[in-house]
């Protein structure tokens, strides 16, 4: 009777990927659930407030007012349409032509930015290229 004597080679080990990906895709579906995804389009914005001295007088100026819903009024008379040549036309009239007339743009805190581009846009049509933003001040009682 003969005897073997030969080495039986171990089993090579084998790595068990599936537990690992079972793990990984419980991780993944967690992250996912988790996440909470933020529009660019729903960010709050609040405008304008600011901490400023009182306004000096001035003998010439045009006073541009921007509704909330998109309407103009220079000077406190409402312009009839909303586009910037009417609105580049009433700047010029309330001006007296190019110059160097500051343009105050009075723009409601919840008035569309398109509208208040038109009125920048209408004032350097006109030749007007000196702009102020006119703000409310910050009181104890409004907040931040």
């Amino acid at each position: 009777m003969a005897m073997n004597f030969r080495k039986t080679r171990p089993e090579e080990p084998e790595i068990n990927l599936i537990p690992f990906i079972d793990v990984l895709l419980v991780v993944l579906i967690f992250l996912m659930l988790s996440t909470t995804y933020s529009k660019f389009t729903e960010l709050q914005v609040n405008l304008p407030a600011a901490d400023a001295d009182k306004p000096r007088d001035r003998d010439r100026e045009v006073i541009v007012a921007v509704a909330a819903d998109g309407r103009y009024a220079v000077n406190g008379r409402a312009v009839d349409g909303r586009s910037v040549e009417l609105l580049t036309l009433e700047l010029g009239r309330a001006a007296g032509g190019p110059g160097d007339t500051p343009v105050i743009v009075s723009a409601d805190a919840t008035a569309a930015y398109q509208a208040v581009v038109n009125v920048m846009d209408a004032a350097r049509r006109a030749g007007l290229p000196r702009l102020t933003f006119a703000a409310q001040r910050n009181t104890p009682e409004s907040g931040p």
